[in-house]
């Protein structure tokens, strides 16, 4: 069984068994902190490219654990709204990020946020479009350009399958192992869909960046969590076995599909 402590207790699933919690929240009840597709070094780039600075109003979709939010703040935003569908992880993000009148996590589906329209300059979301089926991205691309004042900048970091021309048999493996892996459904597009689809709700892509899909891989586990978290986070890992399972399970479906499977972010502009 994973060792309980008073943070593990807070964390969303952490009333799940191992084997039935989504991936994403297993790992982080085995102390990883970066979930992105890309580490933590896309996340940075892709704030570098939608160029977060002290004018902007910024809102986050699902920010998560607040891995994302932090680095926000370090570039000191005129505001921040972090806008989490799931209860547990609003209040966990809530409690890593400064009490300031200009910094805010509130409870709500990115689809339906009930901010008001125009109020951000910035939107990001990272890692939660590739578990939705097209027509619920759709929706999610269209709240963020609702909430986007014009001119306004949005920034996404998910999973993408390559290349464009991949055929429909590969996509659909690619799927249902991931699927089968996280306990998700896991729905990524090609560069090309993903460009498409913020097209259709209007967006203008300013920048495309991919990089390797490397989550577990240690190199990517000590560049994101430091050598201590990434030593913490195997030590949880192998002390037990039914996480172990779904962890090796997870990275032996990443290593397969490796030449199909990357990180992305985009960069879109209202």
């Amino acid at each position: 069984m994973i060792a309980k402590n008073d943070q593990a207790e807070r964390l969303p699933g952490h009333d799940l068994r191992a084997d039935k919690m989504p991936g994403h929240w297993l790992l982080a009840r085995l102390g990883k902190r970066v979930l992105r597709p890309g580490g933590i070094a896309m996340t940075r780039g892709l704030l570098a490219d939608i160029s977060v600075g002290r004018d902007d109003d910024v809102v986050e979709f699902a920010p998560g654990l607040g891995v994302t939010a932090r680095l926000i703040l370090q570039r000191t935003p005129h505001s921040y709204t972090g806008v989490e569908r799931d209860s547990a992880a609003a209040a966990w993000t809530a409690q890593q990020l400064p009490v300031q009148p200009n910094v805010s996590v509130s409870i709500g589906p990115a689809e339906a946020t009930g901010l008001a329209d125009g109020v951000a300059t910035v939107v990001v979301g990272e890692a939660m479009l590739s578990m939705n089926p097209s027509e619920h991205k759709q929706q999610i691309m269209q709240e963020a350009y609702r909430v986007l004042h014009q001119g306004g900048r949005y920034g996404i970091h998910e999973l993408a399958i390559v290349p464009d021309d991949v055929s429909a048999h590969v996509k659909g493996d690619i799927e249902a192992a991931l699927s089968s892996a996280i306990h998700v459904g896991a729905r990524p597009l090609t560069p090309g869909e993903w460009r498409s689809l913020l097209e259709s709700v209007g967006f203008h892509v300013e920048c495309i960046r991919l990089a390797p899909m490397n989550l577990l891989r240690p190199a990517r586990l000590v560049a994101d969590e430091g050598l201590l978290g990434a030593l913490r986070f195997l030590r949880n890992v192998a002390m037990d076995r039914d996480a172990r399972r779904r962890v090796l399970k997870m990275r032996r479906t990443f290593h397969k599909h490796r030449a199909h499977l990357n990180a992305i972010s985009i960069v879109a502009r209202k």
